[in-house]
């Protein structure tokens, strides 16, 4: 089922949200923020698929697919918060059916840092888990019980013997999501450390929504802020 984003008041009854952007759960709480920064909130509706599709890609696309055909006929401009998200093509085939814009580049982690400065960081330790802010935040339950760990602390050579260092990409500065990534690479066994991104391209695809709704184009600038 899709998890629905806050929906933002508007200014009269008859008034309704113009753009609708369909996220991964993963990055609710970040889409929301960025409505909101940008004071979006009388012109975009945030719906999002569940989180733990991120560990499920095969399952994005027919989701994504099933709720662009039901939400987007009630839009004027519709923007899904995704990139290609480990699916294969299939978040790219799937906006091309429906003529929508996507994130740039492979994952979320590409996009935070930006595309060139994610290649150099994947260049410089091939052997890097990364984690964003809310992997951090959901790391114990997304990553190390959902794996097994928890039950089968033996599989961790199996999944992470091949990683040497834990690398957070922070969206925002915050003490306690800092604890949570310091605390992932301890359970893992890895060093960490820390590079702070803010929201990327995901940031600029948002603030240029302003003008979506009449234009219809953000893709020109995020692909500018990806390079």
């Amino acid at each position: 089922m899709t998890q629905r984003g806050r929906r933002h008041p508007v200014a009269s009854s008859s008034a309704r949200p113009s753009t609708l952007v369909l996220g991964c759960g993963a990055l609710a709480r970040e889409l929301l923020e960025l409505v909101d920064r940008n004071g979006l909130g009388e012109d975009v509706d945030v719906r999002c698929l569940p989180a733990p599709l991120h560990n499920r890609p095969e399952l994005i696309g027919p989701l994504l697919d099933e709720k662009l055909t039901e939400l987007a006929p009630g839009y004027d401009h519709v923007f899904v918060a995704y990139a290609d998200c480990g699916t294969g093509g299939e978040v790219g085939r799937v906006a091309g059916k429906h003529g929508v814009e996507i994130l740039p580049g492979a994952h979320c982690y590409a996009f935070y840092a930006g595309l060139e400065t994610f290649s150099a960081l994947a260049a410089e330790e091939p052997g890097t888990f990364y984690l964003t802010d809310f992997l951090a935040r959901s790391f114990e339950t997304l990553v190390y019980k959902g794996l097994g760990l928890d039950r089968r602390p033996e599989l961790r050579d199996a999944y992470f013997g091949n990683y040497t260092r834990v690398l957070y990409l922070s969206q925002r500065e915050d003490a306690e999501l800092m604890a949570y990534a310091q605390h992932a690479a301890e359970m893992l066994g890895l060093a960490f450390e820390h590079r702070p991104t803010g929201y990327g391209v995901l940031g600029t695809a948002i603030a240029g929504l302003a003008g979506a709704g009449s234009t219809g184009d953000t893709t020109s600038k995020t692909q500018e802020a990806a390079a």
